[in-house]
């Protein structure tokens, strides 16, 4: 069991009233305490499997008002220890098999508004890594194009705009799409000054292997996309998961960028092409993961719009990606 304990912070004149919704809703220990004569303070132990449902209720609860605060915190110890009954420990064990385990939306929206900021470590890594691929591809050096892996952060805005999607949040999606432009034009940037400085590697594995495209590409793309998502899903350690994305996505967009600078425009249409299947196959599974996680708004408004986002998003990168594989296919065969 994963704990997690929120603090409320509520006028004295709603404690009353709050005490007695708040037993609605599964708590295992709360405790309060008195801030002042007009401030009370409502501590509540948790499942995390049950923290959105409460964070949802604190949310409606105060859509107008304005006066309830909350702090969310993970609990890495508690005693003395929370003793499960035998039969919620199994029905509990039967229902993680069944769904996707993942953070509350509240947490993960949080995360997403960071990620999808062009900041200026974003933009510094990106740089960074994009010199380091491009000197792996130029020098035919696995170990330097893994090495450029795993400091990219590409899977933050990417990650974000699948998000925004699901939840019909446009402005978020805007920054988001920002970001990942970002994400991508400053790689193929550096690789058009490499490529005006240095010959085109025609000889490197590591420059070939992006100059050829197969269906199995998008399969690649779309396990990636899932790993990517599932991780920030469940809130663990991003690092290796980025690693898949950004392979998936750096180094096409610097060879593509080398191409370019080398006026080698007819060459140039298959890493394009591969850097758009990776795109819509990451970007597809993201919004597929989300979609089935059920992360979704609270109010009815929000859900309206949220639903008609979520269905375009999908149907548009699923029309892309079938026109890409067509495409595939047809250059293949």
């Amino acid at each position: 069991m994963e704990l997690q304990l929120i603090e409320v912070y509520i006028p004295a004149e709603r404690f009353t009233t709050f005490q007695q919704e708040i037993e609605a809703y599964n708590i295992l220990a709360k405790w309060h305490s008195e801030i002042s004569e007009e401030e009370r303070l409502v501590k509540l132990l948790i499942d995390k499997k049950n923290t959105e449902e409460i964070l949802d209720f604190l949310e409606v609860n105060d859509e107008h008002t304005q006066e309830i605060r909350a702090i969310l915190y993970n609990i890495s110890t508690y005693l003395p220890r929370i003793k499960i009954d035998k039969k919620d420990e199994e029905r509990d064990e039967a229902e993680q098999q069944q769904e996707i385990t993942r953070a509350s939306r509240h947490e993960l929206y949080n995360v997403v508004q960071s990620s999808s900021q062009a900041s200026p470590n974003f933009i510094w890594l990106l740089i960074l890594s994009a010199i380091v691929a491009t000197a792996g591809i130029v020098k035919d050096s696995a170990a330097f194009v893994i090495g450029a892996m795993v400091i990219a952060p590409l899977i933050g805005p990417f990650t974000a705009l699948s998000f925004s999607a699901i939840l019909g949040d446009y402005k978020l999606m805007k920054r988001s799409v920002i970001t990942s432009i970002y994400g991508l034009i400053i790689p193929i940037a550096i690789a058009i000054i490499f490529s005006v400085l240095f010959p085109l590697p025609v000889n490197s594995h590591e420059f070939l292997a992006r100059t050829n495209i197969e269906l199995m590409d998008i399969v690649v793309a779309i396990a990636a996309g899932t790993a990517g998502a599932m991780s920030f899903a469940k809130r663990v350690s991003e690092a290796l998961v980025g690693v898949m994305v950004s392979v998936a996505l750096l180094p096409p967009a610097i060879v593509l960028g080398m191409m370019i600078g080398a006026m080698e425009f007819k060459e140039a249409v298959t890493p394009l092409l591969l850097l758009l299947v990776n795109i819509s196959a990451i970007l597809l599974s993201a919004i597929i993961v989300f979609w089935t996680s059920g992360i979704q708004p609270v109010n009815w408004s929000e859900i309206q719009v949220a639903n008609t986002s979520k269905t375009y998003a999908l149907i548009f990168v699923s029309i892309v990606i079938i026109i890409l594989a067509v495409m595939i296919y047809v250059i293949n065969f």
